[in-house]
């Protein structure tokens, strides 16, 4: 499976003197931590990293760096999910494919195989791809001490998006971005994918707390860095 990065918010509740990819979290800038996990996955083919105006610096350091792997796609940087549609109806871009928030710094290549094969398993032929949308217990967020600002209610139990996804549609097909619920900054926890009844939306559910640390403000990134380093 190919992957979407989406880097291209402006994280103003991060109040960071850098933009909220480029900011580090235990050293290394939160875009690079997560294209590192993209590319050590093994279910991780090829990853589209879309830049935006809104994040200059970040779409200039993604264009010097970008490995043999990667492309580089601008968005018109419209908020999330304008951006995300662009994306998805680039040439370059296959459906079903992951998407993955910039703020994740804590994400691992494991977890994402994880999902992958979760996905597979989901949705064995690709003509009958659904949406998948990654969440996590907002009680895992509240015990690590991270926010959770976009939540859902599910099976009795309140979720929070993680901002890894996988999107077996695109909007015209019977599926797509999200219309509702997604925040159009920075988006950590937007769905990435369509929420309205009539689409074929499923929820995976992890335990995962590595995909529950989104940095949208300072005090997520100091959770982040000591979590980061205590996996050294």
């Amino acid at each position: 499976m190919n992957a979407i990065l989406m880097c291209g918010g402006r994280g103003t509740r991060l109040d960071s003197p850098q933009e909220k990819p480029l900011h580090e979290v235990a050293g290394r800038p939160m875009v690079d931590r997560v294209r590192g996990a993209l590319r050590r996955a093994d279910r991780v083919e090829a990853v589209h990293v879309v830049t935006a105006p809104n994040a200059p610096r970040t779409a200039r350091h993604v264009a010097e760096t970008a490995a043999s792997h990667e492309t580089v796609i601008e968005a018109p940087g419209e908020g999330y999910v304008a951006d995300l549609g662009r994306a998805l109806r680039d040439e370059r871009v296959t459906i079903p494919i992951l998407t993955v928030v910039a703020d994740l710094p804590l994400l691992a290549a494991d977890a994402v195989d994880t999902v992958c094969d979760h996905y597979a398993a989901l949705a064995p032929e690709p003509t009958a791809a659904p949406s998948l949308t990654v969440c996590v217990p907002t009680a895992l967020k509240e015990a690590l001490g991270v926010s959770a600002d976009t939540t859902r209610a599910h099976g009795g139990r309140e979720l929070a998006p993680t901002g890894v996804n996988v999107v077996g549609r695109v909007a015209g097909d019977g599926g797509g971005p999200p219309t509702d619920d997604a925040p159009t900054d920075d988006a950590s926890g937007a769905n990435g994918t369509d929420t309205s009844p009539e689409h074929d939306e499923r929820l995976y559910v992890t335990y995962d707390a590595r995909l529950a640390v989104n940095v949208n403000r300072l005090a997520d990134a100091t959770v982040a860095a000591r979590l980061a380093e205590a996996e050294r």
